[in-house]
């Protein structure tokens, strides 16, 4: 049997809590600022690719989710492939016996376990597994900081899923955009204790892509250069301190500090771009009206390029967090409960408890002020944890059939 050439990977889904925005060179994908964020674990928010080479395949296709998609209409996407051919084709000069990966078609099938161009950095994670399974398919021996520029020119967030734990987009200076990588501020396990709450708003796709809008941002924001210029540096360095000390007070209020500030300069771009809705505003007041609730700073929010939210809270805050939130934002009736909330780190006896206790009496009080929300304000709720990078999965997990083709498609 002739020998298969695939690999298949996950990659991570990354939440900054300090916003990229804005690009200083479109076509390369190199940011007017550095950038932070927190991976997310792949055991809740992952993507899945499989990639095949073969000499029969005639030329290269996509399938994501289900539906085939045009490689020849996304040009990041050509680059991103084309960069790690460049890589390969240079390793098989120097081993005539290699075989020619770079010269054969390939198929690429590729699927979330999260809604796609919603705010959830579905493109991070997608190009993250894209280059992850083609370095593994390669064998490419570049690092993984080596591998995030190639991320970085099909989606510029997708660099930092390249890591696990606490991860810097370092802006670089460069105009090759040699220097424009990602790089691990800590690991995982250097803070065990954050946990993260996804609300999923709406699983809709946005209507000014985050393409379109930072280029719209930087063209006509009087604010952007400001924020660009001193305040992002100051953050940076701010947010790397908290994170080295996990210090969560400091780490939560320059999360929250700095996701108002970039949804103030999207409102400040001409026309204004408005990605936060109505159920947006009214978390990001909760989570401020909880951290008066029980006395400290133990809730953060961050928004990125869409409604949903993202709360970071420290492991023994969560079950209050997730008991106000699940009462304020009901359940609708054709959500299964475990679709919901999952209940991943058993905060609940049971599937159907969210929404039904509050057990903090200060929190309850609150609960009782905020009042419920109409039932799928809220669609669902995505508990989770900071998280590793991307990770190579074995021929059984593969999304391909012996021929080449997808295991799942959709009409």
């Amino acid at each position: 049997m002739a020998k298969v050439f695939e690999a298949t990977v996950t990659a991570p889904v990354n939440i900054a809590v300090i916003k990229y925005w804005g690009k200083r060179d479109a076509a390369l994908i190199l940011p007017t600022n550095s950038s932070l964020s927190v991976t997310l674990s792949q055991d809740h928010l992952s993507t899945r690719t499989t990639i095949r080479a073969a000499p029969e395949f005639t030329g290269d296709r996509l399938w994501l989710n289900g539906v085939e998609e045009s490689i020849a209409a996304s040009k990041r996407l050509i680059n991103s492939i084309t960069t790690a051919r460049k890589l390969r084709a240079a390793l098989e000069q120097q081993d005539a016996d290699a075989a020619p990966l770079s010269t054969w078609g390939l198929h690429i099938c590729s699927e979330n376990n999260f809604p796609t161009a919603a705010g959830l950095a579905s493109s991070a994670s997608g190009y993250a597994a894209l280059v992850s399974a083609l370095g593994a398919l390669f064998e490419l021996p570049q690092s993984a900081s080596d591998l995030s520029r190639v991320a970085r020119v099909g989606s510029g967030s997708a660099c930092r899923s390249m890591f696990g734990g606490f991860v810097a987009w370092q802006a670089g200076i460069s105009d090759d955009g040699s220097d424009s990588q990602a790089v691990q501020v800590a690991d995982r396990q250097h803070w065990p204790e954050l946990q993260a709450l996804v609300l999923v708003v709406s699983d809709q796709k946005k209507t000014v892509s985050s393409t379109a809008g930072m280029q719209t941002t930087v063209d006509t924001s009087q604010l952007f250069a400001e924020r660009v210029r001193t305040v992002v540096p100051q953050r940076m360095e701010a947010m790397q301190k908290a994170i080295a000390e996990r210090d969560f007070a400091a780490f939560a209020e320059i999360t929250m500090r700095d996701s108002n500030q970039f949804h103030a300069v999207c409102l400040d771009t001409y026309p204004p771009i408005s990605y936060m809705n109505d159920t947006s505003r009214a978390i990001a007041g909760i989570v401020h009206a909880f951290n008066t609730a029980v006395g400290r700073v133990a809730a953060a929010y961050t928004y990125d390029a869409g409604p949903n939210a993202v709360i970071y809270a420290l492991k023994d805050d969560m079950r209050d967090i997730v008991e106000l939130f699940t009462h304020c934002f009901p359940r609708p009736d054709a959500v299964l409960p475990e679709t919901f909330y999952a209940n991943s780190f058993a905060v609940f006896d049971t599937p159907g408890a969210p929404g039904t206790r509050i057990t903090n009496p200060n929190v309850a009080q609150l609960a009782q002020t905020a009042g419920k929300f109409p039932a799928g304000s809220v669609r669902r709720f995505i508990h989770t944890e900071v998280g590793d990078g991307p990770r190579v999965l074995p021929a059984s997990q593969s999304l391909l059939d012996a021929a080449g083709m997808p295991k799942h498609v959709r009409e």
